[in-house]
């Protein structure tokens, strides 16, 4: 017989063990953690902007593609309410640069390897937000990591990454780029020559340029070089050769880097090339041809050695057709003329008919292409789990 009260509860004769009722929970439990919708994440978590795209394991389709600033932004003392939207006090990406008045800006990577862990864990959060609004899916994303990465460096994007993603994978940056940039639609053509077949991919980015033999397989540590020089390196050279030529210019780095991007070029120095800028709120003309192309051409001649050396290590089977394929990527791949100076030095030291080319103005996303079509194929084994 069933009896109720207001005040009792509900009692059937039949009493289940506690043991049991831990057992059912735990059994619930499980089945929800086995429920859970599964996003995978090609994440190219790049020193001056990342790349985030975003798709359910079950389907094709992006549900995410961004480009976001990278950096983090943390609310001044004494902030006035309502200046940010919901008073939040930590904010990423364009949000960041929107309210830098209002904010503390710290860039979590320096020279492509995290250098606050705090800044870099509270920007993995909040991309995860991005990603995964509800914060109940489980989240598996492959990271692009510098050529060579030390295992420091890639223990920290792990420690970072702990309790934001359930797993990770983490892949060189180069290697991505080429898969990313493989057109899987042309495969089998006889006129398609596959960049991840044999290719050498030079990947220029804020922190580091990477360089990487791409033959089929994962490119083991001699396979590539990672050079701490690459585009924030030349922002800092025009900056010191400004402060010396035009003291007192009061020009930022983020201006110094737009007029690079404007401007930048390898090859003979091009004079003039006057560019406008605003110093003290007066319009000024300067001539910047001299110091870009000497900050440019100084990335160019680090780059070069670094390149030769992988050539030279690469079969004598597979150079004739490794020449064929050289591919520059990144954010430096858009200063004028890399591609055919890099081209001209090729032949001019005797390599039989190298050819360089340019991976196109969709380079930002080709990292992080890459690495979703590297989670879509990983293997279960291959997955590291991550607990916070």
């Amino acid at each position: 017989m069933i009896t109720t009260t207001t005040e009792k509860k509900i009692t059937t004769g039949f009493e289940r063990p506690p043991t049991a009722d831990r057992l059912d929970d735990s059994n619930a439990v499980a089945r929800k953690l086995t429920d859970r919708k599964r996003i995978l994440v090609g994440f190219d978590l790049g020193t001056n902007a990342s790349c985030v795209l975003a798709g359910s394991a079950d389907a094709k389709d992006l549900a995410v593609s961004k480009i976001i600033p990278t950096v983090v932004g943390y609310a001044r003392e004494g902030l006035v309410d309502g200046i940010i939207a919901n008073n939040a006090t930590t904010l990423i990406g364009e949000d960041a640069l929107n309210h830098r008045l209002q904010l503390k800006m710290i860039a979590p990577l320096a020279d492509g390897i995290i250098a606050d862990a705090s800044a870099a864990k509270d920007f993995i959060k909040r991309v995860r937000a991005v990603i995964d609004p509800t914060g109940l899916a489980e989240i598996r994303a492959v990271v692009g990591v510098p050529a060579n990465a030390a295992d420091p460096a890639r223990e920290d994007i792990r420690v970072c990454a702990a309790g934001v993603f359930d797993r990770v994978l983490l892949i060189p940056e180069p290697f991505l780029a080429a898969l990313g940039f493989r057109d899987d639609a042309r495969l089998g053509q006889p006129a398609y020559v596959d960049p991840v077949t044999n290719s050498l991919f030079i990947d220029i980015g804020g922190g580091t340029s990477d360089l990487c033999l791409i033959q089929g397989f994962f490119p083991s540590a001699d396979d590539q070089i990672s050079l701490p020089f690459a585009g924030d390196a030349i922002d800092k050279l025009i900056e010191d050769e400004l402060r010396r030529t035009y003291p007192n210019n009061g020009l930022s780095r983020s201006t110094i880097r737009q007029i690079k991007e404007q401007h930048s070029y390898v090859g003979p120095i091009r004079k003039p090339i006057d560019v406008k800028v605003l110093i003290g709120g007066k319009s000024h003309t300067l001539d910047l041809g001299e110091v870009i192309g000497r900050a440019c051409n100084q990335l160019l001649d680090k780059i070069y050695p670094a390149l030769t050396t992988l050539i030279a290590r690469a079969s004598s089977e597979s150079v004739a057709q490794l020449l064929q394929n050289i591919v520059v990527t990144g954010g430096g791949s858009c200063i004028r003329g890399f591609d055919t100076v890099l081209q001209q030095r090729l032949t001019a030291d005797g390599f039989e008919g190298p050819k360089v080319r340019l991976a196109g103005q969709d380079y930002k996303r080709f990292v992080a292409v890459g690495a979703l079509k590297a989670a879509r194929s990983a293997r279960e084994d291959q997955w590291q789990h991550l607990l916070s």
